[in-house]
């Protein structure tokens, strides 16, 4: 299992949470540096998927500093909420819904992904950015997931992946494993936190072995849109109607 500090006697949930604490303050300006703003593209896109069901209320897992519920609030009217593990991302998130005057749209909490603190039932949709790969326990997280959508239900995950095609994945292998986690180390401070990054997108099962996945855990109509050459994927996935 890939962990952020190999070090540590922490689970992988404490080490993701320390992990997103500490890289925190620089995370946005990382994010789209070292993605080239790419990543709002694919959020964009996945939201433009979601927007068909109309969803009333959404549930945002790993909200993170609050990109992907702040850009669904750009084209959705329903109410976002968004949890996540680290506090110090939830800060950041804090600050940018009360600057962009979003908190009658967008709400944050800290919780757990694999334990949320809402009833069977309460959300019409789910989305989570860049975030399945550090569930402790894939599966139980994804059970959860399914657990607080209505029947009918629709979940997008939007999650880095593996190319597969010459010449494009060896670039991509040497970007991730080389240029990255220099980068990530030079801005963050954190040494191990872009070291992580490439170890927990090569582990994690995408595609096809995703898509199996959604399905042992109970969600069906299973599908995946590969993005930008195959560096990340949009999985949708529903909760049967019964």
């Amino acid at each position: 299992m890939a962990l952020p500090y190999n070090h540590s006697k922490q689970n992988k949930k404490g080490q993701v949470e320390e992990m997103f604490d500490n890289i925190s303050p620089k995370y946005d300006l990382l994010n789209h540096l070292l993605s080239v703003n790419i990543d709002k593209l694919w959020r964009k896109y996945t939201i433009k998927k979601l927007k068909p069901y109309r969803p009333g209320r959404i549930l945002d897992i790993a909200t993170g500093t609050g990109d992907f519920a702040i850009a669904a609030s750009k084209r959705l009217s329903g109410e976002i909420v968004g949890i996540d593990l680290s506090e110090g991302m939830l800060s950041v998130a804090r600050e940018k819904i009360k600057r962009r005057e979003l908190a009658k749209q967008i709400s944050v909490l800290k919780a757990d992904s694999e334990n949320l603190p809402f009833n069977d039932g309460e959300f019409d949709a789910a989305i989570v950015g860049f975030g399945v790969r550090n569930f402790e326990n894939l599966k139980i997280g994804l059970q959860e997931i399914r657990r607080v959508l209505k029947p009918g239900g629709v979940f997008f995950v939007l999650e880095f992946s593996k190319p597969s095609k010459a010449p494009f994945k060896q670039f991509y292998l040497f970007y991730f494993k080389h240029i990255l986690p220099l980068i990530g180390r030079l801005i963050s401070k954190d040494q191990s936190a872009y070291t992580y990054l490439p170890e927990s997108v090569e582990e994690f099962p995408d595609g096809d072995q995703f898509l199996a996945i959604l399905a042992e855990a109970g969600f069906c109509e299973n599908k995946c849109y590969p993005q930008t050459f195959g560096i990340a994927s949009i999985y949708e996935a529903h909760k049967p109607e019964n």
